[in-house]
């Protein structure tokens, strides 16, 4: 097997790297031959840091995908129990938060048989089990990846289409987004298993196997950024028409909360790094992309449920209705106790408390709705 990719880092002098091997027995790994300090030379005295730096890159990944799994957990709850909010914008908007969540499980997954103690591992890296992880991962990330590419082709298709059938349109959105990356992901594997089938399927030794996933990432990326500055095109000369009202500075200020809000449902930010080699800037790579990128989940969730005003409306709605329903519970209970023990009454007081409902709910919504 070759060097680690670890030691090329940490010793960019060196050009040529040796190989060592070892045997994977019924009695756990054998001894590795010839010993790596003597074919993998690295500079002992930069180890320490870079331990400390990968560590630290970890640790805010970790953090950041936990964020991101609570919030967005939180958002799915909220959008699936409401049903007033059940529309194919938010359906998109919940395929998106599932792809979220599903690649911040997988990170954990993947860290947890990656990362574990070499002592417990028994050959745990050739093993079928090891190597579904992995697959598992790459359909996340790839799924998410769709997603976000999804949400942008909706929202331009939004702004150009006089007349949009969403719920037909939908029924595709859902096959490209979890069926092609399940195409991709088999492919992958069905490749890794014929032509390069190496220890868990962590390192890429063939590149043209590998741009079966990096190939669809860059795609839906490129995409969507030409998606993204079609839109603000359009945002443009919206905000720049007759109809509507606001001097020239209000005009750019929503402008560029528009633009700030679509950055993160795009994975705009994805493209700083997109097109670049992987062995160019790759302590700054690893920081924007696992660290930062890690956050992103927690961003949408918070812009497009917990601060998104239809929601909040029907949170406080939902609200209202709860403590008002139970105020007149309570107060009944307290003003005619014996009509809450009486099994003769109990049908009218609770028609009574049905009825007061009801109008409470209607004057409710005719409170929120705006005079015309």
């Amino acid at each position: 097997m070759p060097c680690p990719e670890l030691f090329e880092f940490m010793s960019e002098e060196y050009e040529d790297f040796g190989k060592v091997s070892r045997n994977c027995t019924e009695e756990g790994w054998s001894e590795m031959f010839p010993h790596y300090v003597d074919v993998c030379p690295f500079d002992d005295n930069r180890t320490s840091s870079m331990d400390k730096y990968y560590v630290s890159v970890k640790a805010l990944y970790t953090v950041g995908y936990s964020t991101s799994l609570v919030s967005l957990t939180f958002a799915m709850v909220i959008l699936c129990w409401f049903r007033k909010l059940h529309c194919t914008r938010n359906f998109i908007h919940m395929n998106l938060f599932v792809s979220f969540i599903l690649r911040a499980i997988s990170v954990f997954i993947k860290d947890g048989v990656l990362y574990a103690e070499e002592n417990s591992s028994h050959c745990f890296i050739h093993t079928v089990e090891c190597k579904a992880v992995l697959v598992f991962f790459h359909y996340c990330v790839l799924s998410n990846y769709f997603w976000l590419f999804i949400e942008g082709l909706y929202l331009f298709t939004l702004l150009v289409e006089t007349f949009f059938p969403e719920r037909r349109y939908f029924y595709w959105y859902t096959i490209i987004g979890w069926g092609t990356p399940t195409v991709c992901v088999t492919v992958w594997a069905m490749l890794r298993v014929h032509f390069d089938n190496i220890g868990c399927w962590d390192i890429n030794n063939n590149a043209a196997i590998w741009w079966v996933i990096k190939g669809p990432v860059l795609a839906s990326i490129m995409i969507n950024f030409v998606l993204f500055i079609g839109i603000i095109i359009i945002l443009v000369q919206k905000l720049q028409s007759p109809d509507i009202g606001g001097n020239e500075s209000s005009i750019y200020l929503r402008l560029a909360r528009s633009t700030l809000l679509l950055i993160p449902l795009f994975g705009i930010h994805y493209t700083v790094f997109a097109f670049t080699p992987e062995d160019v800037s790759k302590k700054e790579r690893l920081v924007f992309e696992l660290g930062l990128g890690s956050f992103q989940g927690f961003v949408v969730a918070v812009l497009y449920c917990f601060l998104n005003g239809e929601v909040q409306s029907e949170v406080k709605r939902k609200w209202r209705s709860w403590t008002v329903n139970r105020y007149f519970a309570v107060d009944m209970k307290h003003r005619h106790p014996s009509l809450a023990s009486s099994g003769v009454n109990g049908g009218t007081q609770l028609s009574i408390l049905s009825k007061s409902s009801s109008q409470i709910r209607m004057s409710s919504l005719q409170a929120e709705t705006p005079a015309t």
